[in-house]
């Protein structure tokens, strides 16, 4: 981070120039480049099961389809100018093979990590629910089976459910696909997950 500390205020823009130069991958906030906290720590080895466990049930379901699923590798830009990398992105329309950043994100997945989870489940989400094109925002717990559901619903108003049974599926009709939580957790050394 201390590197990004001496760089001027750039747009997202800018930004995304300025990014194809670097070594690992940052955000954009306030006008500042900062690393992600995976970017410094790396992630753990259960973050990384759960999210490679979304990533093959997605990928699978939406194989052929407008809307196709992407790392933090890709990054959204929100209404404040910030750009942020979310785990996982569903872009529901093609864009240029050196894109940076997707172009209709429809869904959003965030696996919690116990670091992070107070700044994604409160600071996060509020940029994500600001974007137009987002329709879903799935907060993954990487500590217990539990999702939250963020959906947008009639004149845009934003509900969410918290997703606990084991058995449970979360339709996302959205993107036409479902999860279910045996499915993102398995393997990932949680006793009650299925």
């Amino acid at each position: 981070m201390s590197e990004a500390t001496t760089l001027p205020r750039m747009t997202a823009d800018e930004f995304f120039v300025w990014q194809v130069e670097q070594d690992r991958n940052y955000e954009l906030v306030d006008g500042v480049p900062v690393l992600t906290p995976k970017a410094m720590t790396g992630a753990s080895r259960r973050h990384d099961t759960i999210t490679v466990n979304i990533l093959l049930s997605l990928g699978n379901q939406l194989r052929g389809r407008s809307c196709r699923p992407h790392t933090d590798d890709i990054a959204i830009r929100n209404p404040n100018g910030n750009v942020r990398r979310p785990d996982i992105l569903i872009d529901c329309r093609s864009a240029p093979d050196r894109s940076m950043e997707v172009t209709e994100p429809r869904v959003l997945i965030e696996v919690l990590s116990p670091s992070t989870t107070r700044f994604d489940r409160f600071q996060k989400i509020e940029e994500y629910k600001a974007h137009a094109a987002v329709a879903v925002v799935l907060l993954v717990d990487s500590e217990a089976p539990r999702v939250i559901v963020w959906r947008r619903g009639a004149q845009g108003l934003w509900s969410s459910l918290v997703v606990e049974d084991a058995g449970a599926s979360i339709a996302l009709p959205e993107i036409g696909a479902a999860l279910t939580l045996a499915d993102i957790y398995e393997d990932a050394g949680l006793p009650s997950a299925g």
